[in-house]
């Protein structure tokens, strides 16, 4: 059995962040979880957007993004431009039945 593909609670739950009252997960770690580009990640939500009301997935306004990346002592938001898109559990479930990945399904 390959480990390749298997992602730990441990590692899922640490990429679940808590805003605007809700539980979370951001653009960039789906994608990473689905196996697919974040551009392509968020191409296929905009294609499908009547699929994700406000409930389902939001965009984090600046003052959000700027608190998360205080939070998160990391690099790999330098290259950023806008904030994130954040999918509720709802989303998340959404998100994998429009992604056209193995890992998605």
């Amino acid at each position: 059995m390959s480990h390749n593909n298997i992602h730990p609670d441990e590692i899922v739950m640490n990429k679940i962040y808590f805003i605007r009252n809700q539980k979370v997960m951001l653009d960039d770690d789906l994608s990473e979880l689905y196996g697919v580009e974040t551009k392509r990640l968020n191409e296929q939500v905009k294609r499908n957007i009547d699929r994700f009301p406000e409930d389902f997935m939001f965009q984090l306004n600046d003052e959000e993004f700027n608190d998360l990346k205080s939070q998160i002592a990391t690099s790999s938001w330098g290259g950023r431009r806008k904030p994130p898109f954040a999918f509720t559990e709802h989303g998340v479930l959404m998100l994998s039945s429009v992604l056209n990945s193995k890992l998605a399904i």
